[in-house]
């Protein structure tokens, strides 16, 4: 059962609020294997596909904490505390509101556990309960699941809202030009969808960017300011390029991963409704995540006057040439791949709804296997 509103489903069930936390375990798992894909097929770097496995294993932990926090959900506690917010228009994740949530809670998690019996003091009083009083302990499983929820978040290692830039050295171009990776995401709130992102640079700045206790928390800020899905990635590098003169942003990658589409928790429409409507896959095979990836590329340099008698470095960044895509997307290319169960992948080569044709296809195999075609 769910309680529906315009833009989004709170899960109030509890056998539909597992189901929805078990999909997600297994589709992060297979995600992996995606990242894993198209790194031996030489499309990502094995340092870019370290780092974005990483952001994959923190959604997944994430998801895990949820699922803890709303283990009972639908059943009778004895307090209120609410349901699992999902977008089921847009995204088939949580809404960014939860994100915030638990952020906050992560703060005080270990108040909380200090103030609550341990896990085994709980499960002797269950046993207890159920043997002696012969009762389901409901209000001791909940007290039990919100213990485990704040002992996840203090593992820390999860998908927050903000995960601030970090750094990866690559070498020395010379003995003034170095190049460094830089990641960051975002739990992005205008679609509620984890968002990644990856920026090489090449540094001629007196100190190495890291080190650089003046410049690297400026870049910080910078970045985490302009990690908004709304804007294009051009934007995004050309303001960065024109803010920090001793920095040159060389190639730029964002990667959306969702919408997550589930004919038992979304409200899609289009060719991807009538695909899963047609696969009548099993429970656990009912879904489809759509994964995008936008790269800009710097194609040239040209120099630029700087005060009165200097000059600086600037990128002129290579656009998509076809049919005046660059412009729309601001992006030198766009990828667009859909991961799916094999009943869905054969409902949509049956059905072959235009505008499939270019997309990649993960096919997930009965047996865990992630195949491309």
């Amino acid at each position: 059962m769910t309680d529906t509103s315009n833009d989004h489903t709170a899960l109030i069930e509890t056998h539909a609020s597992r189901r929805y936390f078990q999909k997600f375990a297994r589709i992060t798992e297979h995600l992996t294997q995606v990242a894993a894909t198209r790194e031996a097929e030489g499309e990502m770097r094995a340092d870019e596909v370290k780092i974005l496995t990483r952001y994959l294993a923190s959604i997944g932990y994430t998801f895990k904490a949820l699922s803890m926090k709303y283990l009972l959900v639908g059943r009778q506690t004895g307090q209120f505390f609410g349901s699992l917010a999902m977008d089921a228009v847009e995204s088939g994740f949580p809404m960014f509101n939860e994100l915030l949530v638990m952020a906050n809670d992560a703060q005080q998690a270990e108040s909380h556990l200090r103030n609550m019996p341990d896990a085994e003091t709980l499960k002797n009083d269950m046993l207890r309960s159920i043997i002696g009083d012969q009762e389901i302990p409901t209000k001791l499983q909940f007290a039990l699941s919100q213990r485990l929820y704040y002992e996840e978040l203090l593992k820390g290692e999860l998908f927050w809202a903000q995960n601030h830039p970090e750094v990866l050295w690559l070498g020395n171009l010379s003995e003034r030009r170095r190049k460094f990776l830089l990641h960051w995401a975002v739990y992005d709130s205008q679609v509620n969808l984890p968002t990644v992102y990856l920026m090489e640079l090449e540094d001629t700045g007196k100190r190495a960017l890291p080190k650089d206790e003046r410049r690297w928390p400026e870049v910080q800020a910078h970045l985490m300011a302009q990690a908004v899905a709304g804007l294009k990635l051009v934007t995004i590098a050309k303001g960065f390029d024109e803010s920090f003169d001793d920095l040159h942003p060389k190639r730029l990658q964002r990667l959306h991963v969702g919408p997550m589409y589930s004919s038992a928790f979304t409200r899609q429409s289009g060719p991807i409704r009538d695909v899963l409507e047609a696969a009548r896959a099993p429970e656990g095979e009912d879904w489809a995540l759509a994964w995008t990836t936008e790269e800009l590329l710097s194609e040239d340099v040209k120099s630029e006057r700087s005060g009165w008698f200097g000059t600086v470095e600037r990128q002129v960044f290579a656009l998509d040439p076809f049919a005046g895509r660059g412009a729309d997307t601001g992006a030198t290319r766009m990828e667009r791949s859909i991961v799916l169960p094999q009943r869905p992948f054969q409902a949509l080569e049956e059905l072959n709804p235009p505008g499939f044709g270019s997309v990649n296809k993960y096919v997930v195999s009965p047996q865990g296997r992630v195949l491309r075609y």
